[in-house]
């Protein structure tokens, strides 16, 4: 019989460890590769180069890092941001297709005929929330909210004001302004916050309504920012006045987060969850969203599928109380 030297029962002994400590999946003939073993593709249901996409950009590259996997961004604009649903309705629950789900998907079921969001989705995180924004021109005789009410009033109808999207929180809040004083306008939609912006500061329409991607507009002296719609004003435009402190009684942050398709297996949950999370506070996003007057606010899977359901609901209310409920 062969004497095993030192050396070799060294090697073998090594090799055992090695093997002891190598994950289930990778010797397991045949059994499935760990979660993830291939890139993730996450829908943001914007255009490219808009705030949201930019900062969405900025958490996917730091995500990948904590996965081991590259994070795809895959824009879908259109529809008031709730064009991500359908794909994720089609999707396997595996964890390789997420999509960011904004505040108007949550409306848009009450007012179209779409997929809802609370019944179709798995919850992985919270993220942050929006600042809105009332913007005109800056050589709009328009300086305050008083000032819009006015001329809306001197020309029946003629006002023209653009948002992100029939539906979208900025559509919302300017028809209950409006509608509320008997004021009518004109609503010109956009898929994305730049072209809005770009169209408002140029004079195609008057007044603009939109998330903070107007920061580089109003920063640069091309837009004037009258209104904010947050529930306190903002530190980076102070002196601006939001519309609950103007007497109006309306607050929209329209938080938003990740999900994934309906049935996601509880351990990728908590496998994208940690990972979004440790990218939500990589000092590299927190920056980005800095730039748009953005902070963290993150709630876990659970609080956030709970905040959604709330928030459902809540949208609910306001679709019946504006009469925007869809027919049948």
């Amino acid at each position: 019989m062969e004497m095993i030297t030192r050396r070799r029962a060294l090697s073998l002994g090594a090799g055992l460890s090695l093997a002891a400590l190598a994950p289930l999946g990778s010797r397991a003939q045949g059994a499935e590769p760990s979660f993830p073993h291939r890139p993730i593709t996450l829908w943001v249901p914007w255009p490219a180069g808009g705030a949201t996409d930019l900062t969405m950009r900025v958490l996917a590259e730091a995500a990948g890092r904590h996965l081991g996997q590259k994070v795809l961004i895959e824009n879908r604009p259109g529809a008031g941001g709730t064009l991500a649903m359908p794909v994720l309705q089609q999707a396997a629950p595996d964890g390789y297709t997420i999509a960011q789900l904004p505040q108007p998907a949550l409306r848009a079921p009450w007012t179209q005929k779409v997929m809802g969001p609370i019944r179709d989705t798995t919850p992985l995180l919270q993220l942050s929330g929006v600042t809105f924004g009332i913007l005109v021109p800056a050589a709009s005789p328009i300086k305050t909210l008083d000032d819009l009410f006015a001329l809306a009033k001197a020309k029946p109808g003629e006002l023209s004001i653009a948002t992100n999207g029939v539906g979208t929180t900025p559509h919302v809040v300017m028809d209950e302004l409006l509608g509320h004083r008997g004021l009518r306008y004109v609503h010109v939609p956009y898929k994305g916050t730049a072209e809005q912006m770009l169209a408002v500061s140029s004079g195609q329409v008057q007044v603009g309504v939109n998330s903070n991607g107007f920061a580089p507009y109003v920063d640069s002296g091309k837009l004037r920012l009258i209104a904010t719609l947050a529930e306190h004003r903002t530190k980076r435009w102070a002196q601006v006045p939001t519309l609950k402190e103007l007497g109006h009684g309306i607050v929209a942050t329209s938080p938003y987060g990740l999900v994934g398709p309906k049935g996601l297996p509880g351990a990728v949950v908590q496998t994208l969850h940690d990972a979004f999370k440790a990218a939500l506070f990589d000092p590299a996003h927190l920056a980005e969203l800095a730039k748009y007057d953005q902070e963290p606010l993150y709630l876990g899977a659970d609080d956030y599928g709970r905040s959604l359901r709330e928030a459902y609901a809540a949208e609910k209310r306001t679709v019946d109380r504006l009469g925007l409920a869809k027919a049948g």
